[in-house]
C-alpha cells in the first residue's frame, strides 16, 4: 500500500471507546468547554501567572561548527532529528515528510532548507533516490512507529504504516557513509525479532550496525522517553570507532534505583531538572520527570491531551500539573483554570519537556502541534547520536 493510502487511512481511523469511557470523556470535555468559555469572557480568575522556564533546551545542545558532513532526513515529523543534527554541525540537504503541517513547521524554522512535504512531494514511496548518490554522508529518520507500539496494536509488517522497507530502499540506493534510524521500544519485543533480522538487518547487510536504547532524561530533557536506535556504517573502521552516546545528565535523584540511568558514582553528572523546575513553577515540595508525552495525532478525536496512562495521570497529579486541554500559548494557559487549580500546560511547555529549543515554533492547531511533539525524537538525544556518528566518521 502506498504511503498516500496510509496517510488517508490514518486520518480517518475511528477509535473504539466503551460507553462508560465515552460518557466520562464527554463530561470532561463539557466541563472543560464551560471553563474555557468563562475564561475567554473574563469571568474566571487567573489560574496561574505566565511561567518563565528555567531550562534552556538549547543549552543541552551547544551549536557546533560545521563538520563537512551532509545529512538527509526522512519521516522528518516536527523536526526532532533535524534539530539535533543541525546543532551538531551537519549540512542539511533535505527533509521528506508526508504530513503537510509538519513540513510547514520545518520550513518556517529553516527557510533555506529544502523541505518536501505533503502527498505530492513528501511521499517517500514515490521518490527516486538516485539523485542523492554520492552526496549524503548520513541518512537519518524515524520510520512510523505505530506498527511496533502498544497504541498501534503491534501488527508489525502486517501494518500498512510500516515504512521500514522504504527507509531501507533509500539507504541502499543513496549508499550514505552512515544511517541513523529511530523507533519505539516495542520493536525489541521478541515477537518482532524475526522482523528485525529479516526485514531490517538482512536487507542492510552492506552496513555494520549497532543497536541500542537511549532515554531522553539521560540527556537533560525532563521526560522519561526511551527509544531504540539503529546506527549503521558502510566502513568497518568507522563502525569500530563508533561509541553510542553516554549520558550527560543524571536523574537518580528522582528514583531509588539507577536501573534506567547510565551514570556512575565516580563521574557525577549534572542533574536533569524536574518538570516544575524546568517550567519555572513554584516549589511545592515535590517534582518529577514527565511521563512519556503522547502524540496528539493519536487517541480520542483530535486530542489536546498528553496523558498516556493512569500511572502517568498520578504522576502529573502529584506535580499539580494538568495534562489535558493543553493551550496554544502560555498566556491562554494562564487564563484557563484547571481542576484543583493545577498548572495548565501550553504547547511551548510541552515542546520544552521534549527538549525543543524555545525558538523552534510549531505550525498548526494545538492537537497538530502535540502530534508533532509527541512523534518527535527528543532533540538532545538526536544531538548526542549525531555527535557520536560525526566522531566516528572523522
Amino acid at each position: 500500500m502506498s504511503q498516500t493510502s496510509v496517510y488517508k487511512n490514518t486520518s480517518q481511523r475511528v477509535y473504539a471507546l466503551s460507553a462508560l469511557q465515552r460518557d466520562a470523556y464527554r463530561q470532561l470535555a463539557h466541563e472543560s468547554r464551560l471553563s474555557k468559555i468563562a475564561a475567554e469572557q473574563g469571568h474566571a480568575e487567573v489560574a496561574h501567572s505566565i511561567n518563565m522556564p528555567r531550562l534552556s533546551a538549547a543549552s543541552l545542545m551547544p551549536q557546533l561548527a560545521r563538520n563537512a558532513l551532509n545529512c538527509l532526513s526522512l519521516f522528518s515529523g516536527g523536526g526532532g532529528l533535524d534539530v539535533g543534527f543541525d546543532r551538531a554541525g551537519y549540512a542539511h540537504q533535505g527533509s521528506f515528510e508526508l504530513i503537510p503541517i509538519c513540513g510547514e513547521t520545518i520550513q518556517q524554522n529553516r527557510q533555506h532548507w529544502q523541505v518536501r512535504s505533503g502527498l505530492a512531494q513528501g511521499d517517500v514511496t514515490q521518490v527516486n533516490w538516485q539523485s542523492y548518490q554520492g552526496k549524503i554522508d548520513v541518512l537519518h529518520g524515524g520510520p512510523p512507529c505505530q506498527p511496533f507500539s502498544v497504541a498501534g496494536q503491534q501488527k508489525g509488517i502486517e501494518d500498512e504504516r510500516d515504512m521500514w522497507g522504504e527507509f531501507i530502499r533509500a539507504v541502499n540506493t543513496i549508499q550514505p557513509r552512515a544511517f541513523v534510524a529511530e523507533n519505539v521500544l516495542g520493536i525489541l519485543h521478541p515477537k518482532f525479532e524475526h522482523f528485525v533480522q529479516h526485514h531490517i538487518l538482512a536487507p542492510l547487510n552492506a552496513y555494520h550496525i549497532a543497536r541500542f536504547t537511549l532515554n531522553a532524561a539521560d540527556f537533560g530533557a525532563p521526560q522519561i522517553r526511551r527509544r531504540v536506535f539503529f546506527v549503521g556504517f558502510a566502513d568497518k573502521q568507522d563502525f569500530d570507532r563508533f561509541i553510542p552516546p553516554q549520558a550527560t545528565h543524571t536523574w537518580a535523584h528522582f528514583r531509588k534505583t539507577r536501573e534506567n540511568s547510565t551514570i556512575t558514582d565516580l563521574f557525577p553528572l549534572p542533574a536533569t531538572m524536574g518538570v516544575r523546575q524546568a517550567l519555572g513553577l513554584d516549589d511545592i515540595g515535590f517534582d518529577d520527570l514527565a511521563p512519556t508525552l503522547r502524540s496528539g495525532f493519536t487517541g480520542k478525536r483530535n486530542t489536546t491531551s498528553i496523558l498516556n496512562s493512569a500511572a502517568g495521570q498520578k504522576t502529573w497529579g502529584d506535580m499539580a500539573i494538568w495534562p489535558n486541554g493543553v493551550q496554544a500559548t502560555r498566556e491562554k494557559s494562564s487564563a484557563f483554570p484547571a481542576k484543583n487549580k493545577h498548572f495548565r500546560l501550553s504547547v511551548q511547555d510541552c515542546a520544552l519537556l521534549q527538549g525543543f529549543p524555545e525558538d523552534w515554533q510549531f505550525a498548526g492547531a494545538v492537537y497538530q502541534v502535540l502530534g508533532q511533539i509527541g512523534n518527535s525524537v527528543s532533540p538532545p538525544v538526536a544531538y548526542a547520536v549525531a555527535c557520536s556518528v560525526a566522531n566516528a566518521l572523522k
